[in-house]
């Protein structure tokens, strides 16, 4: 048996407003936003009492999707430190290719997202950078050089 793809990543946020508009700013497009509660959710995620908002961003014409889950019950667990840096252990960043990094960077920028360092050629194929957006997340962008 084989994976046959990769369907999405979960992000659990509390400004959902703010971290749909700065996936659409990059680029994704908004499918689908609604409430999920009650047993079949807390089966399938094991926690008790669930009461969420949901919303699902996929890339347009193209495999790969985010998934947001903000949750009004039960209370958030948060981790620490809020602003962890790139060596803390878990799922640091997602990565997404684009035509134009620096304006990508630019109208992120304009949500009041941060360029983590800066954006750097990676050898002769690839312009690189992190970017950090609401709640901390952090998306890599490429772009790739030439052809």
């Amino acid at each position: 048996m084989a994976i046959r793809r990769m369907d999405n990543v979960l992000i659990v946020v509390e400004d959902m407003d703010a971290v749909i508009a700065f996936f659409v700013e990059l680029g994704m497009v908004l499918e689908g936003r609604g409430q999920v509660e009650g047993e079949w959710v807390e089966r399938v995620i094991d926690v008790q009492g669930v009461r969420q908002e949901v919303a699902m961003l996929r890339i347009p014409d193209a495999p790969g999707a985010i998934e947001l889950a903000k949750f009004y019950t039960p209370e958030v667990v948060r981790p620490e430190p809020k602003q962890a840096p790139a060596n803390t252990l878990g799922i640091r960043r997602i990565m997404f290719a684009v035509d134009d990094i620096d304006d990508v960077v630019a109208r992120l920028q304009g949500l009041g997202a941060e360029l983590v360092g800066t954006i750097e050629p990676y050898e002769q194929m690839f312009r690189l950078c992190y970017v950090r957006g609401p709640e901390g997340i952090i998306v890599g962008l490429a772009q790739e050089i030439g052809g």
